[in-house]
């Protein structure tokens, strides 16, 4: 019988054993793991304007402040490349997806997935057209029609109303585009003699600002008083045709754009430019806050808008200094 309670003995030590955590090195027990970090894919439209550099980097600076493991996808402005990484995303099970969508349609295919895989989606600066509003969760943007809206009051101010107007308009089928271009015209409807002579899309650049600018006053040199552009990468670009064909940005043309990044402080300065509207890119903060109340199961409100304002020449030089963007 002895030899029956040395087996008992031993086995009940070796089950004793199963339990323990496994040695580390020079026997001590290995740590436990260390909790899995928030994971929250990030499609970006681009590159394309100083904006957009400042947003993307504010977004990633507040992801390594917080110790966020963020997945970042440059889209290169097509639309493609974001539903190819947003699959990306859902394939990999993050926590959370961030869309800057190129433009407003076409993406109900991939946003279900997304809804099926339980990933909610935040839309940032940009808002979208789909059948079902709770395919995304929440967009954080500024509001684009009243943007158009505060440069078309401003223009009527300063000219008394009557101006041929030259608007270059950001890329076809960004909410942007259609929404600036929107609260423009509206602005304008009350002053008859205010007029939108030409009007084209010159995508949110500053070449294609300047190329498109070269081509109106190739065509209606005597006839342009004022240039309205989506961005102030484009008036950048405006502004350079205007001073090389000796037309006086500034002066002998009003010009005006929306985003108030410091390129367009630095035009105001050198009364190139006359105003700008803010669009404030520096939204990653509010996107990482937005996302902690998600997943707390707080509730958080389907437009989540920032406030902006507006910029003249007359007051540019005591702001430039701390423009942070």
């Amino acid at each position: 019988m002895r030899w029956m309670w040395m087996v008992a003995l031993i086995t009940l030590m070796g089950c004793k054993s199963e339990n323990k955590a496994p040695a580390a090195e020079g026997g001590a027990p290995a740590a436990p793991s260390a909790e899995k970090k928030l994971s929250v894919g990030f499609s970006q439209v681009g590159a394309e304007s100083a904006w957009r550099t400042a947003e993307t980097k504010s977004i990633r600076d507040e992801a390594e402040k917080r110790g966020v493991a963020l997945k970042f996808a440059d889209a290169q402005g097509k639309q493609a490349q974001q539903i190819q990484a947003l699959t990306s995303f859902i394939a990999q099970k993050v926590d959370v997806i961030v869309l800057a969508p190129v433009v407003e349609t076409g993406w109900e295919v991939v946003l279900r997935q997304a809804k099926e895989a339980n990933i909610p989606v935040i839309l940032v600066d940009r808002g979208i057209k789909v059948s079902d509003d709770s395919l995304y969760t929440t967009l954080i943007a500024s509001d684009f029609v009243a943007e158009g809206r505060m440069a078309a009051e401003w223009l009527a101010k300063q000219t008394n109303g009557k101006a041929n107007i030259y608007e270059l308009q950001g890329s076809t089928g960004a909410a942007p585009a259609i929404d600036r271009k929107k609260g423009f015209e509206e602005g304008i409807q009350k002053f008859p003699e205010m007029k939108i002579v030409k009007s084209q899309s010159a995508d949110f650049t500053r070449a294609k600002g300047k190329e498109v600018m070269e081509a109106f006053i190739k065509s209606d040199r005597d006839q342009i008083q004022a240039v309205y552009a989506h961005n102030d990468d484009m008036a950048l670009g405006a502004i350079q045709a205007l001073d090389e064909a000796g037309m006086k940005p500034g002066e002998g043309v009003t010009v005006i754009s929306v985003d108030a990044v410091k390129g367009a402080f630095e035009a105001m300065v050198a009364g190139k430019l006359n105003a700008t509207v803010e669009c404030n890119p520096l939204m990653g903060p509010l996107v990482f806050d937005t996302i902690n109340k998600i997943r707390a199961g707080e509730p958080v409100e389907k437009f989540i808008q920032s406030k902006d304002q507006l910029f003249e020449k007359t007051n540019a030089a005591q702001v430039i200094g701390s423009r942070e963007y």
